[in-house]
């Protein structure tokens, strides 16, 4: 029987307020300015939502609205087109032969569709690779983007290990949104990609005539973005260095208990409505970033997701489940037993402005509307 009393539960929680010292270069600046040539970019909304500021107990709250990304619904168009980008572009360079390629990749979701939607645009091939849970209309959508799709009766790390071997053949790119020893390259260029993203919210947050977020809440799967983020915020040399929280699924906690540990863990993961969270290994390339910039990480059920969404939906956000952990993983800390300790630890009082990223809309992921 579900637990209604969140009051009563124990939160799956981490915290390291020390990593707000902590510092690491910056992100290349040509990721924005290759953004900004492409026919379809234009920032996506930065949003105040005055009553959630209300709700916390904070100054202001801002959502980062990826519910419309360069024609898709989530934001992993930015890392795919970065990578795609450099991929091709290197194979160029290199003298290779320009017949299409085939762009493999795993997803649960939207980094999938995303590649597809590139190889489309590109002249090129996709293969897309999608794990048990992934719903019948993301799998349709990827389809629809002219890419082959296998669907794998196993979790996430298989159909990325299935991946991986299928870029072997001739012709064949892997272009995969985590990373591990020996594949790290691509990789890190979809990480870059995605720090067009915090740029956008620099100027935002200026045009608002805000100095910089206290708090930055950001749902995690393989912890690419929050690498991503960690970079942004912890390469300024001086100024404000904001609290950064990572939501997760408690059936995929995997930064989670890696941060509890002290060192990157697999776990298994079970079934999740935040369907592009539910990923068991965090990518090695971002473990570093993740071990020494993240203030916070926190483990959030579907319910909780699920409320989130609803409520954003009433405040003119589309937020899919995957997106709604932002808000629903900071509401979970900032209420219960020893939500004033955890309040203090990430340093925030009634003045501080919040920044959650909403990573999906509804359409990217159909558990917005239909039963699991």
């Amino acid at each position: 029987m579900p637990d209604n009393d969140s009051s009563l539960r124990t939160l799956p929680w981490f915290v390291r307020p020390a990593a707000r010292a902590w510092r690491c270069p910056p992100a290349p600046v040509e990721v924005r300015a290759f953004h900004t040539s492409l026919p379809d970019y234009s920032p996506t909304r930065l949003t105040e939502l005055r009553p959630l500021a209300a709700e916390l107990g904070v100054g202001r709250v801002f959502v980062k609205d990826e519910s419309c990304r360069l024609g898709l619904p989530a934001f992993k168009a930015l890392g795919a087109s970065w990578a795609v980008h450099r991929t091709l572009s290197e194979r160029a360079v290199s003298g290779a032969e320009p017949d299409p390629v085939t762009l493999v990749t795993a997803t649960d979701g939207n980094h999938g569709r995303a590649v597809a939607r590139m190889a489309r645009l590109l002249g090129q091939h996709a293969h897309v690779f999608a794990p048990k849970g992934v719903h019948p209309q993301a799998i349709a959508a990827i389809v629809a983007e002219q890419a082959r799709v296998t669907e794998v009766m196993g979790p996430y790390d298989e159909a990325v290990r299935l991946a991986a071997e299928a870029a072997a053949a001739p012709d064949a790119v892997l272009v995969q949104d985590t990373a591990w020893p020996g594949y790290e390259r691509i990789p890190g260029w979809i990480v870059e990609g995605y720090s067009t993203l915090c740029a956008e919210i620099d100027e935002q947050l200026t045009a608002e005539r805000v100095d910089g977020p206290d708090l930055v809440s950001t749902p995690v799967g393989v912890g690419s973005l929050a690498q991503a983020v960690v970079t942004h915020y912890r390469s300024r040399p001086s100024g404000r260095a904001p609290a950064l929280l990572s939501v997760e699924p408690e059936a995929a906690a995997c930064v989670l208990e890696s941060l509890t540990r002290g060192e990157p863990v697999s776990v298994t993961t079970g079934e999740t409505t935040m369907a592009g969270l539910n990923c068991g290994t965090p990518s090695s390339i971002a473990w570093p970033y993740l071990h020494n910039g993240l203030d916070a990480a926190v483990a959030i059920r579907d319910a909780d997701s699920a409320r989130a969404a609803v409520d954003l939906a009433a405040l003119g956000v589309s937020s899919g489940p995957c997106g709604a952990a932002a808000l629903a993983g900071l509401r979970a800390v900032l209420t219960g037993v020893g939500a004033e300790e955890r309040r203090t630890a990430l340093g925030l009082d009634p003045g501080s402005v919040v920044v959650l990223l909403s990573t999906e809309g509804a359409a990217a992921n159909p558990y917005s509307t239909l039963d699991h």
